[in-house]
């Protein structure tokens, strides 16, 4: 769980028919390859992986996942369910804290996924101990309390894609000092419908986050001075009456 509190911070959140995966990058070295270095993995066409913690033990889980969801299409000739994955993966990391000689695995996920009989997004979480459990919006890794307080004061039921988009990135910003080039972020529209945003497209989301805090902040100061000056108006009519 250490592992996993000092990992980049994930977050997932669900919209109307739209699932978002968005991850805190680590600020890439000078002479080191940035595509090397991602907190999520595609499982399968429809299924989208992101996690928080050990990225050597992620890496051996999201290879297992991958031959599940493979062995699982030659077998039943149906790609899996999110549901069905999810479980497989929370069944591999339960096992490696009861046996012997092996340690539990240092990471946390967040899976998101559309199943192929069902147009409603996905969202599950798995932790280091095997306990899944299925979410509205939820985050993982570093500050993710306050980040899954910021989501449960502003997440909505029959969120759009656009809206969706903006609080997560939102949430992340909580987290994240230096903008959208340190975000990665992923939009799932549908079954096998993935994509993920630029760089370009995520600085025009977090410039619109910034208007909408600059205008929030004048709205509360221009109150700020009403209130003041009314007090004031009200004290100097309460102190006029007295000298008469």
């Amino acid at each position: 769980m250490e592992a996993v509190r000092k990992g980049t911070c994930a977050v997932g959140v669900r919209g109307k028919d739209c699932v978002i995966l968005a991850v805190e990058k680590k600020s890439v070295l000078q002479l080191q390859d940035p595509r090397t270095v991602r907190k999520t993995a595609m499982l399968d066409d429809h299924i989208c992986l992101g996690f928080a913690g050990l990225t050597a033990d992620a890496r051996i889980l999201i290879d297992r996942a991958r031959i599940e969801c493979q062995s699982h299409r030659l077998t039943v000739e149906d790609p899996v369910s999110v549901e069905y994955i999810t479980r497989h993966i929370a069944q591999i990391q339960q096992k490696y804290t009861q046996s012997g000689g092996v340690r539990p695995f240092g990471i946390a996920c967040l899976i998101v996924g559309f199943d192929h009989d069902d147009p409603a997004p996905r969202l599950f979480m798995t932790e280091p101990s095997g306990i899944f459990s299925s979410w509205k919006a939820n985050a993982i890794g570093r500050s993710s309390k306050t980040v899954r307080e910021f989501l449960e004061k502003n997440w909505a039921a029959e969120m759009s894609q656009d809206d969706a988009i903006k609080l997560t990135v939102k949430s992340l910003l909580e987290v994240v000092q230096t903008g959208a080039k340190n975000i990665d972020l992923a939009v799932m529209e549908g079954f096998g419908k993935v994509r993920n945003l630029t760089l370009e497209e995520l600085t025009a989301v977090v410039a619109e986050i910034e208007k909408e805090k600059e205008a929030e902040a004048e709205k509360k100061k221009s109150r700020v001075a009403q209130t003041a000056a009314s007090r004031e108006a009200m004290l100097t009519g309460a102190a006029a009456p007295a000298t008469e």
